[in-house]
């Protein structure tokens, strides 16, 4: 996973070494930062194998037809290595970044994919939903638009949508409807009871028409001994999401924390944050916690963790490499993972 601080060019670099050692797909995050599909194009120029997927473009700053040129183009000059990863984000990015109300996450985010497959496709699309309707309707803009299909040839006639969600409603969806899902601070430990039922729900309704559900989760490896020492690492992000991604009441990071059982730390780590006092947020984040959604540990620890990611349904391992030879991790990543 390529975070949105640092230099672009340089993390082209990194992923270009990481190819060579086996990197099977990099995921670029947008946020508030670089915007990801730049990047993503940038990447595939610099690379010939690895997959390139968006982690995450948001379904409210963009509109569907402008999702699927992307994702048309991206796969286009990747020669079909796109993956388009969306989701909703939250308030704090939406309407505090874009300016956008955030109303209908679920129903926008389905009727976005909806509109994307059929772009793609190159189907003329007309499209009347509850949030989006194409061509306009009588009555709205200047009644001039026409149903359309998209002016140039894809490279394939889908490309892969992930949906990044954590609460049940969104879960069922990715599961129904989604290529694959993208889940954040997933813990193998946790993550029947916190989504098994969701899942299920939504697999149940899942078309015949799409293949399994690709799970793409997983954290920060890192291989010694200094357990405590590595997994410190991880404490000032873990504070961010937990208690400053959002406002009290409302940050869906700090609920799945305390869906894991960690309501009072969780609830102490947002007052902390939220208060301005960062250090202090970081040094409540669970050592517990920290050890169940990242790979870190001696060797066979880490290797009993990947054998845990497995077996609870993760298909794509997500590594954040934690080492002073990240090529060399992934190497070794690699081979415990063939």
């Amino acid at each position: 996973m390529l975070m949105y601080d640092g230099n672009p060019r340089n993390a082209a670099d990194q992923v270009a070494a990481l190819e060579k050692a086996g990197l099977d797909t990099v995921w670029v995050a947008e946020a508030y930062g670089f915007d990801s599909p730049t990047l993503m194009g940038y990447l595939a120029a610099r690379t010939e194998t690895v997959e390139i997927g968006a982690a995450i473009l948001n379904v409210y700053s963009r509109t569907p037809a402008l999702l699927a040129q992307t994702a048309a183009g991206l796969d286009n000059v990747s020669q079909g290595r796109a993956i388009l990863g969306l989701g909703a984000s939250g308030p704090q990015v939406i309407e505090g970044w874009h300016g956008l109300a955030y109303d209908k996450p679920l129903t926008r985010t389905r009727e976005a994919i909806d509109i994307i497959r059929a772009a793609v496709r190159r189907d003329t699309v007309s499209y009347d939903g509850k949030v989006f309707h194409l061509p306009l309707p009588q009555g709205e803009g200047t009644g001039l638009g026409k149903p359309l299909k998209m002016l140039t040839k894809p490279e394939r006639r889908a490309v892969p949508i992930y949906v990044a969600a954590l609460g049940a409603k969104s879960v069922q969806g990715a599961a129904e409807y989604a290529d694959g899902w993208l889940p954040f601070l997933f813990s193998p430990e946790g993550s029947a009871k916190v989504w098994g039922d969701a899942l299920a729900r939504g697999r149940a309704k899942r078309s015949d028409d799409l293949a399994p559900l690709e799970i793409a989760a997983g954290g920060m490896v890192a291989v010694g001994d200094d357990v405590k020492g590595l997994l410190d690492f991880a404490r000032p992000m873990f504070a961010l999401y937990i208690g400053g991604m959002g406002a009290r009441g409302k940050n869906f990071y700090n609920d799945l924390a305390c869906s894991y059982g960690f309501e009072a730390e969780a609830k102490k780590i947002q007052d902390l944050y939220l208060d301005g006092h960062k250090r202090d947020a970081e040094a409540e984040v669970p050592l517990e916690l920290l050890e169940q959604v990242n790979l870190v540990g001696p060797e066979s620890y880490v290797k009993e963790r990947i054998a845990a990611f497995q077996e609870v349904g993760v298909t794509n391992l997500q590594v954040a490499p934690a080492s002073d030879d990240p090529v060399g991790l992934v190497r070794q990543l690699k081979e415990w993972t063939s």
